[in-house]
């Protein structure tokens, strides 16, 4: 009976050990996965916060010639085929003549159609891409999903000197250079 019990407490032994090991290297496996699994989001992401915020524009030709009239609003504000429409119209820039010599257009045309809302995975884009279908409107005001977010705010608002327009972003969106543009907002008199 001792020789029994003795085999019994070393076979118990024995798979405490095994299982000790063998949870060990599942827990260890669980923890690569899951870093895996975050390393993947991270470079999905890489561009855009968690909160899905647009990218900061980083391209100097773009922000030299754009910038220097009006904001340098993300390419991911408007499809690739509107940046395009957009380009290829510069004699009538909303009212204005516009000229870039044709390393600087080749320039910014890439630069936007790289980075234009259908190529996002900005949630700002997605919602953009998913309210115009296949419109390819030249203006963001035009796109009915700024316009949703504007509604309550009365005509008037927008026409304050210090405001202009609904398409002076940064007047009531202070983040809007780095991508933000959530609802905290602050409309100036």
């Amino acid at each position: 009976m001792k020789r029994m019990h003795k085999w019994f407490i070393l076979l118990l032994a024995f798979l405490l050990m095994t299982n000790g090991v063998f949870y060990t290297a599942f827990a260890d496996d669980d923890d690569h996965r899951g870093k895996r699994q975050h390393q993947k989001r991270e470079r999905k992401h890489s561009e855009h916060n968690v909160k899905g915020n647009l990218t900061v524009v980083d391209n100097s030709t773009y922000k030299e010639n754009c910038g220097a009239c009006h904001f340098s609003y993300q390419p991911e504000l408007l499809p690739s085929a509107s940046w395009d429409k957009i380009l290829n119209s510069p004699e009538d820039h909303f009212g204005e003549a516009v000229e870039l010599d044709p390393e600087s257009k080749k320039i910014i045309a890439k630069y936007l159609k790289a980075n234009a809302a259908d190529r996002s995975s900005a949630k700002l884009s997605a919602k953009i891409m998913k309210c115009i279908g296949n419109q390819t409107p030249q203006r963001i005001t035009d796109i009915p999903y700024i316009q949703r977010k504007h509604h309550e705010i009365s005509m008037d608002v927008f026409k304050r000197k210090s405001i202009g327009s609904l398409s002076n972003c940064l007047a009531c969106h202070t983040t809007a250079e780095k991508g933000i543009y959530d609802d905290n907002v602050k409309i100036p008199k």
